[in-house]
């Protein structure tokens, strides 16, 4: 029974699972995107979110402990300089999971995982959709019956017309 064991060891060592989800997650802030399996992304997610929390207090024991996870300057340097201004109003869900089909060779589940303020063709349809939302939607049925109603009218019409 695995009762309690949430953590998704991934078929690999500890030392193994640290060392790739570091590497992930620099590249994740890195490049904004990132294509893995959904299992490795769920993992990910759960270790990164909270990288980018972190980020948003711009201390030396912020920079210093998100180093400890990251062991990259680059993407640390990334991370507090560009990604926390972007996060800085959002309470938290900061990455996206999208899922894209099954790898080839193995038929594993993939998808990308990427940060959700830097996509920008989903800001722009977000923001289309979230105008258009605000008018009141009706049932289809109603509108069925109305041009139905105007056909049968029409066409009786039509056949009055004709005699």
């Amino acid at each position: 029974m695995r009762h309690g064991k949430k953590i998704n060891h991934l078929g690999r060592t500890a030392a193994h699972r640290k060392a790739m989800l570091s590497n992930m997650a620099a590249s994740l802030i890195l490049h904004k995107r990132v294509s893995t399996t959904v299992a490795k992304a769920k993992a990910l997610r759960k270790y990164v979110e909270p990288l980018l929390t972190k980020s948003k207090n711009d201390t030396t024991h912020s920079r210093r402990t998100v180093f400890a996870y990251l062991q990259d300057k680059e993407s640390v340097k990334e991370l507090f300089d560009e990604v926390a201004g972007k996060i800085a109003n959002r309470p938290g869900g900061y990455t996206r999971i999208l899922k894209t089909g099954y790898r080839l060779g193995d038929n594993a589940e993939m998808c990308v995982i990427e940060l959700v303020d830097y996509n920008e063709d989903m800001i722009s349809t977000t923001g289309a959709a979230a105008a258009g939302a605000k008018k009141t939607r009706r049932r289809a049925t109603t509108k069925k019956k109305d041009v139905e109603a105007t056909d049968v009218a029409t066409t009786t019409e039509e056949t009055k017309d004709a005699e």
